[in-house]
């Protein structure tokens, strides 16, 4: 078994290139069945989410591969419409296939998701945008079964701005012939970004990043290309580290506004913080502990990012004061607080809230990971601890991030993978 082993107590110093962004990358990899052809996806990071989606993608009869960090998907040819239970469960953002495979076949047959247990995340959204779309949805134990020999254009307006349901339904609405209108629609980058890659295949999308989106479907598509953005959390991982350890740090790749709500807190946290193309720099001093942040609330974006919410609060264990999360978005995504008081921390939680009163010191600790984000607080945690921590779980953290120990070490930590027999 493989472990994620961590020394503390070093200010962070180095620059960075921040890998392709895991929350772009899924839904454009299922936007590559929609086209006729040979789509192109630059900037690609290597995670198991990415293996699951090609896996996906394979067993639907796509051709896929790799060229350093650029993956090629040839979805000329689709063999099938259902993808098997195992497939699934592989990763949580699986139902994202669901309208592009309705899209392109008429039908589609669907386990349930899989993933990290964040708390009930209902698929309900999704299945009303494609019904409004002229789907047929019949729910079984087994799973999901939708079938639209021929979508129609609709407008759809979201109760919530949900992510993966605005994908899915503008996925499936460039196959509806007509104009579908999509209001309180999610505006997060990863949005823009889908709608870009869209338009490179021949679709007509306009408005993403606003709270309606537009859609003028039913065009024949072909194959796409782009270059995936920035990990935008991935990014914020690594300046909640360098605020949990101190120290200076450069990271490239990721637009500073992108991380803006982030990076608001951590000022206020004392850190000194400047950003400018696609530069964030980041300064801390070791010396001078961090200040308590005024209270946290995870919202849609462009508010505080719920995938932030775990690292962040990783480095405020050791910040002067009281600091009060929300959590907004899942039930649970706290099981993270107990790993950070084996290392000294201090947080009570209930339901939703979170009160972390800052202690001296952290202390490394053997913890594990039991979600993507909770397994990269913890790495967070113990960058800023004294002594050694020993992290497992690394299967959580591979999902979403490509190189957590290579990252690490580049900007100037003790961090590397250790084997357990």
């Amino acid at each position: 078994m493989e472990l994620l082993r961590v020394t503390g107590g070093r200010p962070l110093a180095g620059s960075l290139e921040i890998q392709g962004a895991k929350n772009s990358v899924l839904p454009l990899l299922a936007a590559t069945i929609l086209g006729r052809g040979v789509s192109v996806l630059r900037n690609c990071p290597r995670l198991t989410d990415v293996d699951a989606s090609l896996a996906i993608l394979e067993h639907l009869g796509c051709k896929t591969g790799w060229d350093g960090d650029t993956v090629w998907v040839d979805a000329t040819e689709l063999t099938a419409c259902a993808i098997p239970d195992a497939l699934m469960r592989a990763m949580r953002s699986s139902v994202i296939f669901l309208g592009p495979i309705l899209g392109r076949l008429g039908q589609a047959a669907i386990g349930y998701p899989g993933g990290c247990e964040l708390g009930p995340r209902p698929i309900d959204l999704h299945l009303d945008a494609l019904r409004t779309l002229g789907a047929a949805v019949e729910e079984c134990p087994e799973g999901l079964r939708c079938t639209a020999p021929r979508l129609r254009q609709g407008e759809i307006d979201l109760p919530l701005p949900s992510v993966g349901a605005t994908e899915n339904a503008i996925l499936a609405a460039v196959a509806a012939p007509g104009v579908t209108v999509i209001r309180s629609a999610a505006q997060e980058p990863e949005i823009v970004e889908l709608q870009t890659f869209l338009r490179s295949m021949g679709a007509q999308v306009s408005g993403a990043g606003s709270s309606t989106v537009v859609i003028r479907g039913g065009a024949p598509l072909h194959g796409g290309e782009i270059t995936v953005m920035g990990d935008r959390i991935v990014c914020a991982t690594y300046l909640c580290g360098c605020a949990a350890a101190g120290g200076e740090i450069e990271l490239t790749g990721v637009d500073p506004r992108h991380v803006a709500s982030v990076t608001a807190l951590l000022a206020q946290s004392g850190c000194q913080i400047a950003g400018e193309g696609l530069t964030i720099r980041l300064r801390r001093d070791p010396d001078t502990p961090l200040l308590a942040a005024p209270r946290v609330h995870t919202a849609p974006y462009p508010g505080f990012p719920t995938d932030a919410q775990a690292p962040l609060m990783a480095a405020l264990c050791t910040a002067r004061g009281t600091a009060v999360f929300v959590e907004n978005i899942f039930a649970s995504r706290y099981r993270h607080i107990d790993e950070l008081t084996r290392m000294g921390a201090c947080i009570r939680a209930e339901g939703r809230v979170a009160v972390v009163t800052g202690v001296e010191r952290l202390h490394g600790a053997a913890v594990e990971a039991f979600d993507l984000r909770g397994g990269a607080a913890l790495a967070v945690a113990a960058l800023g601890a004294e002594g050694e921590s020993v992290i497992s779980g690394l299967r959580h953290i591979r999902r979403g991030y490509a190189h957590l120990s290579q990252d690490l070490a580049a900007l100037g930590a003790r961090a590397d993978i250790i084997e357990k027999e």
